[in-house]
């Protein structure tokens, strides 16, 4: 008989429950007005005040996995990628399932330097996604995470450091040597925030430049009468000697102001610069920026969006006349070009062209390059990290300067230097050959094209990975003084496993006679057919008389098996011993039993399922040798052998 309970009790649990229910509401209603104003901050491009405003909407918010994914975006439209990553993953575990958040998703890992799992997410969207748009865009991204190896281990002759001094807590990038100025941009000013990404906006400054980074900024200056307030100013270039300037202004600030950064010209005259007029060659409808002068000031590239272009932003170049006219813009083609972005384009004293993208093979969202022969080299590190690395100056001699983003900075973007060293560098690489060996004797080997090779370290951690050309080839950039793994697996073989080695292998300072150095090393990696009931005899297992005890030697051989084992974990198999005929039959067959089970308990010990394999002893019933006679014969007699015995399909 269960008890009545009072009314009073009752009455309170309701009131209880009311409450409950009515700060549910409240707190639904908050989040609601706190996502429906950073809906409308999204809209308007303000994307940092919509972040905050999503994130105090999230805690009650009854769609955490769309509002997660609305963050992400607003970092990614704010270029800081990098930060969108752990909303991506937050939208995507809630099960929010927009597409491009995949997609995105990998873009981010990448741009935090976690190339593994950027490429698996980035493969995953290539085999289920539907947007033919991103599905291509992640084919590149995927074809280019295949060099991260070789772009990682190219080692450049540089030495850089944060100009401490310099930087602050705010943006600075692009440096430019005028005289012994450096010129530079930055968001550091005290006026009105910008809402893109809550910093300042953007204006030009200049510091003079001394032998020493720390004794830098000090006395950085703005540029009078080329800052506009609550206008973007940025990324100037000179001329004739420095008296003629070039550079970007825009991003007012209204809805659509991403878009309307346009190219200005201001000239040095007594003293002061003249108000900046808009170049006639800026197009209204589209980003123009980062424009950079040739040496002897005939030819001025620049990067724009404007249409008929190959991807994001191209980098285009256009000449002046001797009256100091502007021909129309020149796309520099796909050579240089993607369906990515190419901008922040600057030219060295010797004429070379050097840019940023995102586009090509890099180790983070912007890569710097140097065009060679009319194509983008990556410059490697230090210069290239998986932050944003872009903005270079070339100075003459061994001193230059580039901006990034990347970790252990000072602000948002950093301003470096950088200095050539005098010691030779040497990068190493493995070229290999992927072959396949079918079973027969008449079976020669034949190569493997579009098949994927891992590259592990000493652990066993999958470093990168390649994928084999037409010809069965493939390279990995490797470490000096490092050991590696190279690992192949096909259905229907055995996985194939090579140890390559560059410890010991490091020329002497002397040997060397470039600036930079190559060591190439060379590997055949062979996938040998499964084939069932097929007898494989294990090398170099012996015994002490009488015993079957493992002994250190055989140990290192078993291991070998272990790995076998590890590589294919879809196989299992009988691991036999066998005795030469010298003993009685019933010796010999305990004996070798025995030597089996042993060999078979090591290997069990070595983590490997008891499931996966069974040990027998045939004694001397099953010769390679019939009728030995020399002890050689015997020897061949005395074997360990496995074979397979199941395939799980």
């Amino acid at each position: 008989m269960h008890a009545t309970l009072p009314l009073k009790t009752i009455a309170q649990q309701l009131k209880t429950i009311s409450a409950f229910l009515l700060l549910l509401l409240l707190l639904g209603g908050c989040a609601g007005q706190y996502i429906s104003k950073g809906d409308k901050r999204f809209g308007e491009e303000q994307y940092e005040r919509a972040i905050e405003f999503y994130k105090q909407g999230l805690g009650s918010a009854g769609n955490a996995g769309e509002v997660n994914y609305k963050i992400a975006e607003a970092y990614r439209l704010s270029n800081r990628i990098a930060e969108a990553a752990p909303f991506y993953k937050a939208a995507l575990d809630a099960n929010f399932r927009k597409e491009d958040a995949y997609y995105y998703y990998g873009i981010a890992l990448k741009a935090n330097g976690q190339y593994e799992e950027a490429l698996r997410q980035l493969q995953d969207y290539v085999r289920v996604g539907t947007s033919p748009q991103l599905k291509a865009q992640a084919a590149r991204e995927v074809e280019n995470l295949s060099t991260i190896s070789t772009i990682l281990k190219k080692s450049t002759p540089y030495e850089i450091e944060n100009l401490e001094a310099l930087n602050s807590e705010a943006s600075e990038f692009a440096p430019y040597v005028r005289e012994n100025e450096l010129v530079f941009s930055s968001t550091r000013g005290p006026g009105k925030e910008y809402m893109g990404n809550g910093e300042g906006f953007l204006d030009l400054y200049t510091a003079t430049l001394t032998d020493s980074a720390a004794a830098m900024g000090g006395a950085v200056r703005p540029y009078e009468n080329i800052n506009a307030e609550n206008i973007h100013d940025a990324l100037a270039t000179f001329t004739n000697e420095g008296t003629t300037m070039i550079f970007a202004r825009g991003n007012q600030g209204t809805k659509k102001g991403r878009r309307n950064v346009d190219l200005f010209l201001s000239n040095l005259r007594s003293g002061a610069w003249t108000t900046p007029q808009i170049l006639s060659i800026s197009d209204r409808e589209a980003w123009d920026s980062s424009p950079a002068f040739s040496p002897d000031g005939k030819t001025l590239y620049f990067s724009s969006n404007r249409k008929g272009g190959l991807g994001g932003n191209d980098i285009y170049k256009t000449t002046l006349d001797d009256k100091g006219r502007f021909s129309t813009p020149e796309n520099l083609g796909p050579d240089i070009n993607t369906p990515g972005n190419e901008s922040f384009v600057s030219v060295g004293p010797d004429g070379t062209v050097y840019i940023a993208s995102d586009g090509l093979p890099g180790l983070g969202s912007l890569d710097l390059f140097r065009i060679e022969n009319g194509k983008p080299v990556n410059m490697g590190q230090p210069i290239n990290s998986p932050g944003d690395d872009f903005g270079i100056y070339i100075g003459e001699g061994n001193i230059g300067y580039f901006s990034s983003n990347r970790e252990g900075g000072k602000g948002g973007d950093d301003i470096y230097r950088f200095v050539r060293t005098d010691r030779k560098l040497v990068n190493f690489f493995v070229d290999g050959i992927l072959y396949q060996q079918r079973d027969g004797a008449g079976q020669q080997r034949t190569v493997v094209p579009d098949n994927t090779v891992l590259l592990q370290d000493a652990n066993g951690k999958v470093l990168t990975m390649a994928s084999t050309d037409a010809n069965g080839q493939f390279t990995f950039a490797l470490d000096s003084a490092s050991t590696y793994s190279l690992v192949s697996e096909k259905p229907g073989f055995f996985t194939a496993r090579e140890r390559i080695t560059t410890v010991g292998k490091m020329p002497s300072q002397q040997e060397l006679t470039k600036d930079v150095n190559e060591v190439r090393l060379t590997a055949e990696l062979v996938l040998n057919e499964i084939v069932k009931e097929k007898a494989i005899v294990l090398e170099n297992i012996f015994y002490d008389f009488d015993k079957a005890d493992i002994r250190p030697d055989a140990a290192l051989e078993l291991d070998k098996l272990v790995q076998v084992l590890e590589d294919n974990p879809g196989i299992s198999i009988e691991l036999s011993s066998h005795t030469d005929a010298r003993g009685s039959d019933v010796y010999n067959e305990d004996l070798s039993q025995r030597r089996a089970e042993s060999a078979v308990e090591y290997i069990i010990s070595k983590g490997i399922d008891r499931s996966r394999i069974t040990a027998k002893g045939y004694g001397e019933s099953r010769p390679v040798v019939r009728n030995a006679d020399t002890e050689e014969e015997h020897q061949r007699n005395r074997r360990t052998e496995f074979k397979v015995v199941r395939i799980q399909e």
